[in-house]
């Protein structure tokens, strides 16, 4: 099986259902805390690759620090580089859970798409 990173914060039920989830199918992973140690930008690449180029799927839109930088304004017109280079620096504005590995892409937990994904 692929060698999974699943980035995670701890105060946030979406993330602790995702790590239940990849338990309960015995799916072996690697967990990474999000905040200290944000998705490298290679793998912030390949995910952004997956989402077809969408920048904003990467950004967790409701948190506090994407408020504070105005990204809501200011990604439309923003260099993807120059995004991905936020996202390396911040992990709270990456959007979480945030599973990466050489077959797969996926952020935020929705149980139909990690299955597909998965266990396909």
């Amino acid at each position: 099986m692929e060698t999974l990173t699943v980035y995670t914060y701890a105060n946030c039920d979406t993330c602790r259902k995702a790590v239940k989830w990849l338990q309960a199918q015995k799916i072996a992973y690697q967990e990474k805390p999000i905040r200290e140690t944000p998705p490298k930008p290679t793998e912030l690449r390949m995910m952004l690759a997956a989402y077809d180029g969408e920048l904003r799927r990467l950004f967790n839109t409701s948190g506090k620090d994407y408020r504070e930088l105005q990204l809501g304004e200011k990604l439309p017109t923003m260099k993807p580089a120059e995004a991905l280079a936020l996202l390396a620096d911040n992990g709270n504005l990456v959007k979480r859970p945030f599973l990466i590995g050489p077959k797969v892409a996926l952020v935020g937990f929705a149980e139909p798409a990690w299955r597909a994904a998965l266990l396909a």
